[in-house]
């Protein structure tokens, strides 16, 4: 399943669940540095389209082109592996929580780095084999999210293919963008449907086995089992969970 079709497969209840999350936020725009022109690739409905600066969206779904708001910045319907763009168009190209959907993310990263002359990029790692186990949703409930990612470059061949650094990025208990691990202090939301058809891990894992893991955790919340598991988790304002800022 392509990224355009899988959007168009989850995305009706997208900006319900999906905001923009303004620590986050201002830890991506700085990154941006002084740059007035920003290409955002794989941009969605627009959610962390910096204010203030020339904009241009790229996003190949057509539900969630739909779905940008009006005064969004001007959207137009291609893939981040071919940016309909001249060499260095733009001062910065950005791109928010999408590479793990492109068909090839090198290619992609490698275009943003044709087009603008920084490159900034939101994800997560998974090169440390323990990966699964940083996270209590894949570790304890949700164990097939390994599978999609299996062949997939990993963080550091992405970031060597367009010479960016890592840092990482925590995500505070109260995270207001709805991604698959913003609820790590908050385990009931992952009980709410409208909850996970915003997050596209858990239409790629399949119907069984998302309701394996939602059973799972529902009896766990109920029993006790998964507070007395996740005990140090109460203290933190803050979870350090693998996400990412790639800066170029």
């Amino acid at each position: 399943m392509s990224s355009a079709q899988l959007y168009d497969t989850i995305g009706a209840t997208y900006t319900v669940t999906r905001r923009t999350e303004p620590r986050i936020a201002a830890r991506t725009w700085a990154a941006l540095g002084d740059a007035r022109t920003v290409l955002n690739v794989g941009a969605g409905t627009g959610s962390y389209e910096p204010p203030g600066r020339d904009v241009i969206a790229v996003e190949p779904s057509a539900l969630m082109r739909a779905q940008r708001p009006a005064g969004a910045a001007p959207c137009v319907a291609a893939t981040a592996e071919s940016l309909p763009f001249e060499d260095q168009s733009f001062d910065a190209a950005m791109a928010f929580s999408t590479v793990h959907h492109w068909q090839d993310p090198i290619a992609g990263l490698r275009e943003m780095r044709r087009v603008a002359r920084r490159v900034v990029v939101f994800t997560f790692d998974t090169s440390d084999p323990g990966w699964l186990r940083r996270f209590w949703l894949t570790r304890d409930y949700l164990p097939e999210a390994a599978d999609l990612l299996v062949g997939r470059p990993s963080l550091t061949e992405q970031a060597r293919a367009i010479g960016a650094r890592m840092e990482p990025v925590l995500i505070p208990w109260d995270c207001v963008d709805g991604f698959f691990e913003a609820y790590w202090r908050r385990p009931e939301a992952y009980l709410d449907e409208n909850v996970r058809r915003g997050i596209s891990v858990w239409a790629r894992v399949g119907p069984d086995a998302e309701q394996k893991a939602v059973r799972s955790l529902r009896n766990d919340l109920a029993s006790g089992r998964w507070a007395e598991r996740n005990r140090d988790l109460v203290d933190l304002d803050a979870a350090e969970l693998g996400l990412r800022l790639l800066t170029a």
